[in-house]
């Protein structure tokens, strides 16, 4: 994972650029560049073993089938409510801007953009009045055909890793407000909206939390109104963002990004379960935050400081392979109960190739080729959604992939879809 303040530095300048200081209007097109995510391969930190079971899931909403008696499937029935074609969705995110998909002639179902950061200079500081960010940039995706979906990702303010913050006072308060913003802002559009709740976040808590039990760590909730029957821990955090979305913005989908960097599925579910996770709607698949190319080839910063093999055998043979990758989080989904559908979310966008590595913004990867020609297997596997995206600043995007994005993307909606299970 590259350091926070680079990334946060990359996606405020990309706001700025794209929507000033004071203000914007409802046709601004806008994105953000970099972010987060482990994927499968793992992350730098985290415990060896344990997690526990249980815990109070908070919220009044429940997942999107808990106790429904429609004959839709979970993944059907969310669909369902975000207004689209009842197939597998696909979404981009994380640096692919409106005008570049429009040059391509690229229509996704989905626009993701980054809500980074606590305190001033901050997300809701990026336009005027403040929060206006989701305003203009739901708008903008809507206006293109797209549900908005935004990956809400403040905890990283002082730095990957640095949990301090949750025990502050100070801080907490902040995070609250532009939590409770975030959902104002989001039930002012009286419209669906998906939301990604802190990834990268819950991994840290599970390596630093005694018993890898996030109800055993520490941290500022029930101060705020909407969650003050809450405990004052990690896992009340999960569960007072669950909560705050239930009673503030009820359209809003949202969806929690588990991280596998040394917990098993069902030991991670125990964690996520604990902190509300199975009260969401939806599960955050974290494929990868990296071109495999760039991590064989390390030879930029945000591609530094990790081991093993990146390039996914599509054989599903060897490992790692996309079976092995769909199969975890299918046993975590299992562990966590409530039958959530699932969302891959950043998925890299670089370009199959036989040579391990490449050059900026030309890494080599084949999960974009992979994943649009074999949409049904992530449909049969509960998955209503994939979003593509790039995870840093020298990443593969739509505008360097020689066209690979556009056209796997025409032939996948050319054949009808993935149907949903």
């Amino acid at each position: 994972m590259t350091v926070f303040s680079q990334r946060w530095i990359a996606v405020a300048a990309i706001a700025f650029a794209l929507f000033g200081c004071g203000g914007g209007s409802d046709s601004t097109q806008g994105s953000s560049t970099t972010g987060s995510g482990t994927g499968t391969q793992g992350g730098t930190n985290g415990g060896t073993t344990g997690g526990q079971t249980g815990g109070n899931g908070g919220g009044t909403g429940g997942g999107t089938t808990g106790g429904s008696t429609s004959s839709l499937s979970a993944s059907a029935a969310l669909v369902a409510k975000l207004g689209k074609p009842s197939r597998v969705l696909v979404g981009l995110g994380s640096g692919q801007s409106i005008s570049d998909m429009q040059s391509q002639g690229i229509r996704p179902d989905i626009i993701d953009v980054y809500l980074v950061g606590a305190g001033p200079g901050s997300w809701p500081y990026w336009n005027s009045p403040d929060g206006a960010y989701i305003t203009y940039s739901a708008q903008a995706a809507q206006a293109y055909g797209a549900t908005p979906m935004f990956t809400f990702y403040q905890m990283a303010q002082n730095g990957d890793g640095n949990l301090s913050g949750i025990t502050d006072t100070t801080f907490m308060n902040t995070y609250w407000s532009q939590a409770r913003l975030m959902y104002q802002r989001i039930a002012a559009l009286n419209a669906p909206v998906l939301v990604n709740l802190e990834p990268d976040f819950w991994g840290y808590v599970w390596a630093q939390a005694p018993n890898h039990d996030p109800t055993q760590m520490a941290a500022v909730v029930n101060s705020q109104p909407e969650c003050n029957s809450l405990p004052n821990t990690a896992a009340g955090i999960g569960q007072c963002l669950v909560q705050m979305a239930r009673q503030i913005a009820p359209k809003a989908l949202i969806g929690f990004p588990p991280a596998f960097w040394s917990g098993s599925p069902s030991a991670v579910a125990g964690e996520m379960r604990a902190a509300g996770a199975h009260q969401a709607d939806f599960i955050v698949a974290q494929t990868s935050d990296r071109d495999a190319g760039c991590l064989e080839a390390a030879t930029v910063s945000e591609c530094t400081g990790r081991s093993g093999t990146f390039y996914w055998d599509e054989a599903n043979i060897n490992t790692p392979n996309f079976h092995q990758s769909q199969s975890s989080y299918l046993d975590y989904r299992t562990a966590l109960g409530n039958g959530l559908p699932i969302l891959w979310w950043q998925t890299p966008l670089g370009v199959p190739s036989s040579t391990p590595g490449g050059t900026n913004q030309h890494y080599r990867d084949n999960r974009v080729d992979y994943m649009l020609r074999n949409t049904q297997e992530y449909g049969d596997g509960h998955t209503f959604a994939v979003v593509f995206g790039s995870g840093g600043t020298y990443q593969t995007t739509i505008n360097t992939d020689g066209g690979q994005f556009a056209r796997l993307l025409g032939l996948y909606l050319g054949g009808g879809g993935a149907t949903l299970q």
